[in-house]
């Protein structure tokens, strides 16, 4: 689990598609330099979210990191369009006496968005994105949490016509993640907050046992409008 909170911004050194050594895989690897800072307490099999996307750590030592990508991992992010001297957000795994400043972020991206647009707003920047899969519009929420590349920000405005939302990053933030380095076209990894989904699998729970139950107040109601509709067409 991780808290949203960008530690610091590696630069990639190595991005292999074939990696062969015993810490690559016999698939895509990616080494991070300029790693320093966050891995004085690391370990094999460590968790860092890279882009806001939960790896695991197979190689390391003072100052970089390498990490194992799965072909999943590949389809879900942008982490396939990372080349050597790209710069990446970087936080570790939250342990027990990390507070949690930003919000719930398990480090599973759900989806990639592009930069739509970037407009300053004072020292601010307001920056809108287009959802590549659609669907997940409907788990934001305006003033709701929402994860992009690993960076805890909230919700501004959300257009659920255009599957696009708005963010608002100030000054402050700017000058720690890659966002702001972006263009406009630019895709970013997206991780909706986990709430909105929890809720949508409970109400589905319980529609389903109460579509099942005979006497349920739902299916009770589902069967009287069938017999009022079968009744108008017999008139």
């Amino acid at each position: 689990m991780f808290t949203g909170l960008v530690e610091i911004i590696g630069q990639v050194s190595d991005y292999s598609s074939q990696d062969t050594t015993e810490s690559g895989g016999n698939g895509v690897s990616i080494t991070i330099s300029k790693a320093a800072e966050i891995l004085g307490d690391c370990h094999l099999g460590d968790s860092i979210a890279v882009n806001g996307t939960c790896l695991t750590v197979t190689e390391f030592d003072k100052d970089s990191f390498k990490v194992g990508v799965s072909q999943e991992t590949l389809r879900k992010t942008n982490l396939g369009n990372l080349k050597s001297g790209s710069y990446v957000n970087l936080e570790r795994a939250v342990t027990s006496d990390v507070r949690l400043g930003g919000h719930v972020v398990q480090g599973h991206v759900d989806t990639i968005a592009s930069i739509v647009s970037r407009t300053p707003d004072g020292n601010s920047i307001v920056f809108e994105f287009e959802l590549r899969d659609k669907k997940f519009i409907n788990y934001i929420v305006h003033k709701g949490f929402i994860a992009i590349d690993g960076t805890s920000l909230t919700v501004v405005d959300v257009d659920y016509k255009l599957s696009r939302f708005k963010i608002m990053m100030i000054a402050h933030t700017q000058t720690r993640v890659i966002l702001p380095q972006k263009a406009i076209g630019d895709s970013v990894n997206i991780e909706v907050d986990l709430t909105g989904k929890l809720i949508e699998r409970q109400i589905e729970i319980q529609l389903q046992n109460q579509l099942q139950n005979e006497n349920s107040a739902l299916q009770k109601l589902v069967s009287r409008l069938i017999d009022e509709k079968l009744a108008k067409l017999k008139a």
